[in-house]
């Protein structure tokens, strides 16, 4: 049979709400690229980022330009020169390989050489609010090995130390999504070394960031918002330590699998993360993190509904994904 290609939307709500420095929100909105070929199904998600100028409309209006390509044959390597990195390259992306998967009955952790993926710890985020809220939050869920916590305000002292207080055995990784003034920079990395955090994600907003090369880093700081793709990475190595590959920054696997490669060629340490979605979403990215330092995929978890069947979760722990889901 032709190959042919089904775009889908949805919507699963979160657990509450989910709060970082730029805003918050009640919903995961994703998109679904199903490709047909020969009775297989190869399906891949993404979530358009407002914050890279992506909508739901403007990412399915990419797919679907995409459509007379796709339906004629495009192979994932050809697909990296006909759409730019984002998320509509990661739904298609991600659609291939599970396609590629199921038409040859190779899984795609073999096909990358993983002969036994592992379960793997992933961080569990804590949510911006006010200090107490926030300790409370990372109190609940203070056996979990590693906790992600959203900062980003001008005076997040007391937020750390709450948080810090109320999990003391956790290894923390603060977030702060491009929200400390440079006039906080180095107060703010020096309290978070004295309460013994892990990592320090993008504290300062993405193209004005040159500060961190002149200052002292007293603990890692990671670059999420001012890395997208392998380009970007040589440029980036006088100001931070470790980089956050994320799929639908990336445009899918296979560009992810090139910038993993380059990046620890570089020496920069390696987050696995994510935006808020589902399983679906993850389960590429599972594979991808095997051997990372830091893995921040509890995505599903911050859903109050999860795809069927999804990713296996377990305290701190979530498992390669079943080929029943991807891959």
């Amino acid at each position: 049979m032709p190959r042919s290609l089904e775009i889908l939307t949805d919507s699963f709500p979160i657990a509450g709400a989910f709060t970082i420095a730029r805003g918050t929100k009640t919903s995961a909105e994703v998109i679904v690229c199903l490709v047909s070929e020969d009775l297989a199904v190869g399906r891949g998600e993404c979530v358009p980022y407002r914050r890279y100028g992506e909508t739901m409309e403007s990412v399915a209006a990419q797919i679907e330009a995409a459509r007379p390509l796709l339906e004629a044959g495009l192979t994932r390597l050809e697909l990296q020169r006909a759409m730019p990195p984002g998320a509509a390259r990661n739904a298609v992306d991600c659609a291939l390989w599970d396609l590629e998967a199921k038409l040859t009955g190779t899984p795609v952790a073999a096909r990358l050489g993983l002969s036994a993926p592992q379960p793997l710890t992933t961080a569990f985020t804590i949510s911006l609010g006010e200090p107490d809220v926030m300790a409370a939050q990372a109190r609940a869920n203070a056996t979990r090995a590693l906790l992600k916590v959203k900062v980003g305000t001008a005076d997040d002292e007391t937020r750390i130390r709450a948080v810090r207080a109320a999990a003391p055995e956790a290894a923390i990784i603060l977030d702060a999504n491009e929200g400390w003034p440079e006039n906080t920079l180095e107060h703010h990395l020096r309290v978070a070394a004295e309460a013994g955090i892990a990592l320090v994600e993008q504290p300062l907003p993405a193209g004005r960031d040159e500060m961190l090369a002149d200052i002292e880093r007293p603990i890692l700081v990671c670059a999420d918002e001012s890395v997208h793709h392998t380009g970007d990475l040589a440029s980036l190595r006088d100001r931070y330590d470790a980089i956050n590959i994320k799929l639908d920054k990336t445009g899918g696997l296979s560009e992810a699998l090139a910038m993993k490669r380059e990046a620890q060629r570089l020496g920069f340490q390696i987050m696995l993360g994510c935006m808020v979605g589902t399983s679906l979403g993850m389960a590429p990215a599972v594979l991808l993190a095997q051997g990372v330092e830091f893995v921040d995929l509890d995505g599903p978890l911050l859903l109050a509904r999860d795809r069927e069947p999804g990713l296996r979760y377990e305290a701190s722990l979530v498992w390669p994904p079943e080929p029943a889901l991807w891959g």
